[in-house]
């Protein structure tokens, strides 16, 4: 059961509802969570802050509609740090001279650097498997593929971070 709160609004004398205690409960208990995913799926620590943030906006729009919001919260996270990627490699191919490499200020990790030679689908799968401890369904779930695919990806994302790790 949620509970609204009126808050008056200094200056404007309208009221507002406030955010419900059970928001404030998941933000204080996920955030960190959501933000060591997107920066496994990202390699950026500003940017996972910043998608993170972004997708608890997002829930929040969203709030009455999610029946299980954390599971929400995860799959926009994977979506936006997706989406992320999708935009970055479409603006290097156009303009590769003129987009600056964020990943240039973090330390070196090599983990990072192999989880960023994968495919966005086989790295959202591996990180959500290993670091996320997802099962399979879950998995499908936030990719929105079949639970089969999912151990395709991870399978085929393993075998290429052994190819990057012994060369």
């Amino acid at each position: 059961m949620k509970r609204v709160v009126a808050v008056e609004t200094p200056g404007w004398g309208e009221t507002l509802p406030s955010t419900s205690d059970s928001f404030v409960a998941l933000y204080e208990e996920s955030y960190a969570d959501m933000a060591r995913l997107a920066f496994l799926m990202m390699g950026s620590h500003e940017g996972a802050h910043d998608i993170v943030q972004d997708s608890f906006v997002k829930l929040h729009g969203a709030w009455d509609r999610a029946e299980n919001p954390r599971a929400y919260l995860r799959r926009i996270v994977v979506n936006e740090c997706t989406t992320y990627h999708r935009r970055r490699f479409r603006h290097l191919r156009v303009q590769p001279m003129l987009v600056a490499d964020d990943s240039l200020h973090e330390q070196p990790d090599e983990i990072s650097d192999a989880l960023a030679a994968l495919a966005p689908r086989q790295r959202a799968a591996i990180v959500l498997r290993y670091w996320h401890d997802c099962s399979e369904n879950e998995i499908a779930e936030i990719l929105d593929c079949r639970p089969g695919t999912v151990g395709s990806l991870i399978h085929r994302g393993l075998e290429a971070l052994r190819q990057v790790i012994e060369v």
